[in-house]
């Protein structure tokens, strides 16, 4: 903040040392000060540090309530209090970075792609699931490391698209989203998992799994997932015979059921397969290998051979 003396000029001495000649200006008013002199404050800078340090106030009550963010919307920071053109102040002032249209990150912060994930879903009630392969890995199941970028598997309902900035952004992890309703579009069998200082919906092993299968890749790495498979011994049957039932495809039902009792898992004989409608047509799930005839469809022959 500048201090300035009233007319003539001399030194004015700041406790901190420095000596100030100036001369009084309308943006200045005065209190008596030390030896007599009047003492005239720029009301410029006052206000300047005012707004400072309310901006600092509201920034630092939006990060105690929400500790483990470094992203936000700007529909969620109007709710918290801040208006688009704050929000604008607050980025050319240096307090938040720019990732994409009403979307910012804390200046000197890099979201990773869960965390923007968590945030995405949390702040603007959305319902964006962590499943397939990433489900797996977050819960302990996969059998081998992924080499290369760590993939993230994201689905959503068909009506909820992820919007392109997250989807095609350059992320921490490889972005594989799909829209899918061969589950239904509840949450079926999602659960909440903290991950990253986030909370994410993340599919469940046993669903997880059948979203392994209906992948669009999935008949290049079966015999990958029925590794997977030998290592899902403690699959909630109950649960593991309601998302079949509502599966509406036909080759993840058949392919699920032909790994789970080749495994010979306790709890496959739990399920009630005559209530799981798995289809009479003929299924090739890859055009050259081995039939099977109790599910009527062709697999790749290193599964139907493995021991």
């Amino acid at each position: 903040m500048n201090l300035l003396v009233s007319e003539p000029a001399i030194p004015y001495l700041c406790e901190c040392g420095g000596k100030y000649f100036a001369k009084r200006t309308k943006n200045c008013f005065g209190i008596f000060g030390y030896s007599g002199w009047t003492v005239y404050f720029c009301i410029e800078n006052i206000v300047k540090f005012t707004i400072t340090a309310n901006m600092a106030t509201k920034i630092q009550q939006i990060l105690e309530s929400n500790p483990n963010s470094s992203l936000f919307f700007g529909d969620w920071l109007t709710k918290q209090g801040l208006n688009p053109k704050e929000q604008h102040s607050y980025m050319k002032r240096g307090w938040l970075t720019r990732i994409s249209k009403g979307v910012y990150a804390l200046k000197g912060k890099s979201p990773t792609l869960l965390q923007t994930v968590a945030a995405y879903n949390s702040q603007l009630d959305k319902q964006c699931i962590v499943g397939a392969y990433t489900a797996l890995e977050l819960r302990g199941y996969s059998h081998y490391l992924s080499l290369g970028k760590p993939k993230a598997y994201l689905f959503t309902d068909k009506g909820n698209k992820l919007p392109s900035w997250i989807v095609q952004g350059e992320w921490d992890m490889a972005v594989k989203y799909m829209t899918t309703s061969f589950l239904g579009t509840g949450l079926k069998a999602v659960e909440p998992m903290a991950v990253d200082g986030g909370s994410l919906l993340v599919s469940s092993p046993e669903r997880a799994f059948l979203e392994c299968l209906h992948l669009p890749d999935a008949a290049s790495s079966l015999l990958d997932m029925y590794y997977i498979m030998e290592s899902l011994t403690t699959l909630r049957p109950k649960l593991m015979q309601s998302l079949l039932e509502s599966c509406t495809s036909q080759k993840v039902k058949r392919l699920f059921v032909y790994m789970a009792e080749k495994a010979a898992h306790p709890w496959f004989k739990a399920l009630k397969l005559d209530s799981v409608t798995l289809g009479t047509s003929r299924y090739m799930v890859v055009p050259t290998g081995k039939y099977i005839a109790k599910y009527n469809m062709t697999i790749p022959k290193e599964l139907a051979e493995y021991e």
